[in-house]
């Protein structure tokens, strides 16, 4: 790994407060899960559980599919903060601002799944013991996104996969809102919000980090576009699978329902084109021109892959559902 990784994390450290504060939202104004569940210490709870549930029999089974992938995905965050505060620059024994950072990051996404979680366990359409076995699958197995310990590879991660998981939350939200389902869109529509202003918050790093080193960052950004950005679920399994056997079902799922697609990749990637300006970057060395030229070029040809797409039409059988 470069050298400079080090040095340009640490430079930028002292921004992390006023960026905290930008993009992070103060513990006691924030929503909490309980916000948008009913109530337990309500005498209408039960009332409120009986219309929960039976709005969630109108929902299809592809919509199950995508809805517990997506819990799965926010519930493994133990993974992703152990991850994360292993990246150079990120130091956990001297709560720097990068690991305050990772550390109040992963506390606001922490809420998603708790509340997903119970949103699942009253709907009743759910199998929540083998949800639970799937959750922790993947949390013990662990994930390889190709980033190792880079600061640089890691943050053009984060920045995509936020994108990613705001497109996939907010249409859920938009195809529970069209199911007659307005609490289950309101959830997933508040869970987008926060996704895409992290999404904003890991841009900015990018962009940060460019101004130093620009050249590094380039090259970052080709790799991991050349390795493909696979999802944080790409391990998922159930019961008796092997490590990752569940993914592409789980994925089908959501291009079925056009939750996810092989457009929403090329379209990811070209804002971020755009929103780092890649085209207008300078003081790039000759191997970082050459990067750039591949990112530029790589939306034209991944595009035509996307068009050629076919996606399974029956659906795989998940031992979450029980509808």
């Amino acid at each position: 790994m470069h050298p400079h990784r080090l040095e340009v994390m640490n430079t930028i450290e002292p921004q992390l407060p006023a960026l905290m504060e930008k993009y992070l939202i103060p513990i006691e104004e924030n929503w909490q899960p309980t916000d948008l569940l009913p109530d337990s210490s309500r005498d209408t709870f039960f009332e409120e559980v009986r219309e929960l549930r039976e709005l969630a029999k109108e929902l299809s089974y592809d919509f199950w599919a995508v809805l517990i992938g997506d819990t799965i995905t926010e519930e493994a965050l133990p993974t992703y903060e152990s991850w994360l505060m292993d990246v150079v620059g990120v130091d956990q024994h001297k709560a720097n601002g990068w690991s305050q950072w990772v550390r109040s990051w992963t506390a606001e996404e922490n809420r998603h799944g708790d509340l997903l979680n119970k949103y699942l366990y009253l709907s009743g359409q759910v199998n929540m013991r083998e949800m639970e076995i799937s959750t922790q699958y993947l949390i013990a197995d662990g994930f390889d996104i190709g980033t190792d310990r880079d600061p640089y590879r890691n943050f053009i991660y984060t920045s995509f996969q936020e994108i990613a998981t705001n497109i996939s939350h907010r249409r859920v939200a938009a195809f529970a809102k069209k199911m007659s389902n307005p609490n289950l869109a309101k959830m997933c529509g508040i869970i987008a919000a926060d996704e895409a202003r992290h999404a904003r918050a890991y841009m900015h790093f990018v962009k940060l980090i460019m101004e130093f080193d620009p050249s590094e960052m380039m090259l970052a950004f080709e790799d991991m576009m050349r390795k493909k950005i696979v999802m944080p679920a790409h391990f998922l399994r159930e019961t008796g699978q092997k490590i990752g056997d569940l993914f592409s079902h789980f994925s089908d799922a959501a291009q079925r329902m056009g939750v996810y697609t092989a457009v929403d990749y090329v379209e990811i990637l070209n804002r971020l084109l755009n929103d780092w300006e890649i085209d207008k970057v300078t003081g790039l060395n000759d191997q970082a021109e050459r990067a750039r030229d591949y990112v530029m070029a790589l939306p034209a040809r991944l595009s035509r892959v996307a068009d050629r797409v076919r996606i399974p039409e029956k659906p795989y059988s998940f031992n979450w559902i029980t509808v």
